[in-house]
């Protein structure tokens, strides 16, 4: 399967680790020395210095930084081939939109989290009933600093959150509200509110002394708790009883397993879980929340 890779940065270098994995010839857009060293490190068949050089690809990956996602975007979907995107889809709800107008049957948003073990179990059990319907979502996402130049942190972490809500709800409600603050690029925090069915709380931040990733689901009969991105297990506490009960989680990586469902697509299979449609409407309610 060739793949093409547009950006080998931070996170880029990741995804190239994976898509080798899956055994994908990958041939790398990457014009930095860093980006091309990054590249050859980790396997990419060829290394090429603009989208036009991708022509062939049976598929492409792009993971550049967030405020090019639009730009670089209207260029690879000039390929025609299916294009799997970092989240978020943009930074602004016009250019999101666009890009859903242009090519929604084949443009996906990288969600990792709607593929993480806990999170699969949690969205489960709400589609088994065995707990009851959901009433609500809460979402913590705290952290000092953030390794991005060109949007703040509520734009880099909220999107998971959203995608959570969305993987366990089967939706994603409105925005009713929120309070935040943006100090800087490095340093940005946003509390806001979602529903009313559920109603979720999400909490994003790049001001917290401590780092925490914590979901907490309540079931009209128990509650389910992820304590962390790597806890081993998902902690139920029925109501009434205070009983707990652990559910073992494999060890599965979500960026391979959201890669694997890319690249599978590209042999014919179901589609990635998040489309452009739906990563349009997180950009659009990520904007909703800081316009409150």
């Amino acid at each position: 399967m060739r793949v093409g890779l547009v950006g080998c940065g931070r996170w880029g270098r990741f995804i190239l680790r994976d898509l080798v994995a899956l055994r994908c010839d990958v041939t790398v857009v990457a014009r930095s020395d860093a980006s091309r060293e990054r590249a050859t490190a980790g396997g990419a068949t060829a290394i090429v210095g603009g989208v036009a050089d991708l022509r062939g690809m049976e598929g492409i990956v792009v993971a550049t930084p967030t405020s090019t996602h639009a730009a670089v975007l209207r260029q690879v979907l000039d390929l025609g081939v299916p294009v799997f995107v970092e989240k978020p889809l943009t930074d602004d709800p016009v250019s999101a939109r666009a890009l859903v107008d242009r090519a929604e049957d084949r443009l996906f948003v990288m969600d990792k989290w709607r593929y993480h073990p806990g999170i699969e179990a949690m969205a489960a059990m709400a589609r088994s009933g065995e707990y009851g319907r959901v009433r609500a979502i809460h979402s913590r996402r705290l952290s000092w600093g953030h390794d991005h130049d060109d949007v703040d942190a509520v734009w880099i972490l909220l999107p998971h959150d959203l995608a959570i809500i969305r993987e366990i709800a089967g939706h994603l409600p409105g925005a009713t509200g929120a309070v935040g603050t943006v100090w800087s690029i490095k340093q940005a925090a946003l509390t806001g509110v979602l529903g009313p069915d559920p109603v979720c709380t999400v909490e994003v931040s790049s001001l917290s002394p401590i780092r925490e990733r914590r979901v907490l689901v309540e079931f009209e009969d128990a509650v389910a708790l992820l304590d962390d991105s790597y806890t081993a297990a998902v902690r139920i506490v029925r109501k009434g009883s205070g009983e707990e009960t652990l559910v073992p989680l494999p060890s599965t990586m979500p960026l391979l397993q959201e890669l694997a469902a890319f690249v599978e697509h590209l042999r014919g299979g179901p589609t990635p879980r998040s489309s452009a449609l739906e990563g349009a409407e997180t950009v659009e309610r990520i904007a909703q929340l800081r316009a409150m």
